[in-house]
């Protein structure tokens, strides 16, 4: 890092920092007590705090990493400062927390964005420290730094797990992968992938051999027609039916098959991924899910995925292959008609913004689900286009764990959009600095106006005297 980088980046991260103190006072002001799912977190890491390590809130669905981290953190601080009383795992000391790890992720989405972008010698400083101040204020993620919820640990341990795999320390990273795991379950999918990136490497590297045996350079391990991809996939078939080959990988990824392997292991053990309370969580196939998560994924990436030249890009491909489109349609329309399920949460919970989606679009006819296949079917082409520069078998293994962590999920929750959301923006490339200020621009909109409505537009229902806000 020059010194001039290193000078904006300091800037930018004390600057974000400042600001994230200044909301967190008044969030903390506004809401002194728990809220939504604060009413469990607050009190279980307060009975751990106490010393009761065997209390736990059937309520609670995921592992206790957060819980245990935070008593590992507050504990000696207070030690230390001298505190005691309701001061100690009180419901602000514990919200600080997680504005300690927004400041972790800031630092670790600068260090990916550094380490997955280094061969590019266009990218600027300025550009680098620009998009992780823009990462760092991704809406959904960014509200919950003033909350006692898992999203801000569950990321940090997440991308510092692939921070450590793309620089070879896999065993370290299998460790932090674990750490995630603690804090969501449905993590172990990243640690799945942080493995898969390993593999991906060393496929493309037989691949590159495989041309050049053949001297055939029509065939491209990144994009091509029908019999390049048949080739690639006999290509696989002949890698992974190699002994030898699959004992250089299992080499290669053994911290992460020990990690899966244990994740395997607690399923058989709890029954379950749930912990807690599973009548509300159970798995099903809801592949409309990933049509939602694209949707998301443009709407927060639009000067990126939505530019003229794409769109004409997009309608050139449509006339060329219409057969393909269509048959990409009829099956759209078939996963919506037989996978599509509607959570009760989603339909009963007027503070959460999937709440209206659901309502003002969703709702508004029989139809509309399906009117928005020719939407959803651009979504996937762009999304896929902005990672034309990553190999086919690194899309391939970031594809498999998207559908891993997105399908299984009945409950429409933009929260489980934010760890695809934000691998899936490390890794495409660099635009220009007008759509970068144009998507930063977009994101403080976004995040001021949630915290406006979350501070400022309060409601009470019925049957309750509790004040309600809105949330994601």
């Amino acid at each position: 890092m020059e010194r001039a980088e290193a000078y904006g980046f300091s800037g930018a991260m004390s600057g974000a920092f400042l600001l994230s103190c200044l909301l967190f006072a008044a969030v903390s002001r506004r809401q002194r007590g728990p809220y939504m799912d604060e009413v469990f977190h607050v009190p279980q890491a307060q009975a751990y705090c106490q010393g009761r390590f065997l209390q736990w809130d059937p309520m609670i669905t995921t592992l206790p990493g957060l819980y245990l981290l935070s008593v590992g953190m507050v504990k000696p601080a207070a030690w230390l400062l001298g505190w005691t009383g309701s001061v100690v795992c009180s419901v602000g000391m514990l919200r600080f927390i997680n504005l300690l790890f927004s400041a972790g992720n800031f630092y670790l989405l600068y260090l990916l964005l550094f380490r997955i972008h280094q061969k590019n010698k266009a990218v600027s400083g300025f550009q680098r420290i620009l998009s992780t101040l823009t990462l760092a204020m991704f809406p959904t993620l960014y509200f919950f730094t003033f909350l006692y919820y898992t999203d801000p640990g569950s990321v940090f341990f997440t991308l510092f797990s692939y921070l450590m795999c793309l620089y070879g320390n896999h065993k370290t990273s299998a460790l932090l992968g674990f750490c995630g795991f603690m804090f969501r379950q449905t993590n172990i999918v990243w640690t799945v992938f942080c493995a898969g990136n390993v593999i991906a490497e060393k496929l493309n590297e037989a691949w590159k051999i495989e041309l050049q045996k053949k001297k055939d350079e029509k065939i491209s391990s990144r994009k091509g027609s029908f019999s390049d991809l048949t080739r690639i996939v006999q290509f696989l078939v002949e890698y992974i039916m190699s002994p030898k080959n699959l004992v250089t990988l299992a080499a290669l990824t053994w911290p992460y098959i020990i990690l899966v392997s244990l994740f395997f292991v607690f399923v058989f053990i709890n029954g379950g991924i749930v912990v807690g309370d599973r009548s509300s969580h159970e798995a099903c196939l809801h592949f409309p899910q990933l049509f939602y998560f694209l949707s998301f994924t443009v709407f927060f990436s639009f000067p990126h995925l939505v530019t003229p030249t794409k769109i004409r890009k997009f309608l050139v491909s449509l006339r060329k292959h219409p057969v393909q489109y269509s048959l990409v349609t009829v099956i759209c329309l078939f996963l919506i008609w037989k996978f599509t399920y509607v959570h009760k949460y989603l339909l009963a919970d007027n503070r959460h913004y999937t709440f209206y989606v659901w309502r003002k679009v969703f709702q508004r006819h029989e139809l509309v689900k399906y009117l928005l296949v020719p939407f959803y079917i651009f979504a996937g082409w762009t999304f896929a286009d902005m990672l034309k520069s990553k190999s086919i078998f690194w899309i391939l293994m970031y594809f498999v764990c998207l559908l891993a962590v997105t399908v299984p999920q009945k409950l429409l929750e933009f929260r489980y959009f934010i760890l695809p959301f934000l691998i899936y923006r490390l890794n495409i490339p660099f635009l220009s600095l007008y759509r970068q200020l144009m998507e930063l621009a977009f994101y403080i909109l976004v995040n001021a106006v949630t915290l406006y409505l979350f501070l400022n537009r309060t409601f009470q229902w019925e049957n309750s005297d509790e004040v309600q806000r809105f949330m994601w």
